[in-house]
């Protein structure tokens, strides 16, 4: 099954440039074993500020890119790539000789990572995390489930894989994500596009996804957080987050929003119906983690 993502890598211009790609990977292949795991995964919320949190992480000196540099912020290793193996997975990641020629320069521990926002909504990805990565640190953004299903909806029209208005989109995900969790789970190897693409309502059911996750880890190894305080408070937030990761303290010049899609506001009667729809969820949330959201009321 061809994916966004696929399609995208169709773009390189070049043979040349494939060559070197090709090159690459299979170097980081070959020095796998010199390349630790990651310390810690963004695991979710899609449209929830991951690539702005993530954009924030890779400006401290001490947490490093992935390998190769084209790899903006994850391998997809947990959800639809999986089945390359734990060698291909450790590719991506920096080899310990560059972790310890980083800690030397700027004199503090290097920390690594990627970020998914799949990882969170994947049925499979909690119990393959475990496995792998057991002591791993987990950071996920939570948004008004509302607009953060407005905001998925606006990125795929602007993809041109949503033909549906929203409403319509919304109308229509039952039947087109219809037995795709199930498929996912009895087949490993299974990719589904319209489970990533069209689950504008499902993925605000925060709690429902969360709790795999927080069966198979300590309350400790999980950073849980607002999207809004990121969005309201960057800077405090990014420290908070640096804190949590045992990193020094670092300033940024400034706090850019990344990926944001403005349009047109979103039809009142739809907003309504979404907002009655997530209040139990988001009361049910709110009480599982002892947390405050502006929107879980």
């Amino acid at each position: 099954m061809t994916t966004l993502r696929d399609r995208v890598k169709t773009l390189v211009p070049s043979p040349m440039v494939n060559g070197v790609r090709s090159s690459l990977v299979r170097y980081g292949e070959r020095t796998s074993d010199r390349r630790p795991l990651p310390d810690f995964l963004v695991i979710g919320t899609k449209r929830g500020g991951t690539t702005s949190l993530w954009r924030y992480l890779l400006e401290h000196p001490l947490v490093p890119r992935l390998f190769p540099a084209w790899n903006t912020k994850t391998s997809h290793y947990f959800e639809d790539t999986h089945a390359r193996g734990e060698a291909w997975y450790r590719s991506h990641f920096p080899t310990e000789r560059h972790r310890r020629a980083l800690e030397r320069r700027h004199g503090g521990p290097t920390r690594v990572g990627e970020a998914a926002p799949l990882y969170m909504f994947h049925p499979l990805a909690p119990a393959r995390v475990a496995e792998l990565i057991p002591a791993v640190r987990l950071i996920v953004l939570l948004r008004d489930p509302v607009e953060r299903a407005y905001s998925h909806w606006k990125e795929r029209r602007t993809e041109g894989v949503e033909p549906l208005g929203f409403a319509e989109a919304l109308a229509a995900e039952e039947e087109r994500t219809a037995g795709e969790r199930e498929k996912l789970i009895a087949d490993p190897t299974y990719v589904s596009n319209a489970y990533d693409w069209y689950s504008y309502r499902a993925r605000g059911r925060y709690l429902e996804h969360l709790e795999p996750w927080l069966d198979r880890f300590e309350r400790e190894q999980l950073l849980i957080l607002p999207s809004e305080t990121l969005y309201r408070e960057p800077a405090a937030t990014y420290a908070r987050v640096l804190d949590f990761l045992g990193l020094p303290a670092h300033q940024l010049d400034r706090y850019e929003v990344f990926n944001d899609r403005r349009s047109s506001a979103m039809d009142d009667t739809v907003r309504a119906e979404l907002t009655r729809y997530y209040a139990p969820h988001n009361r049910a949330l709110a009480d599982r983690l002892g947390m405050t959201f502006d929107w879980a009321r």
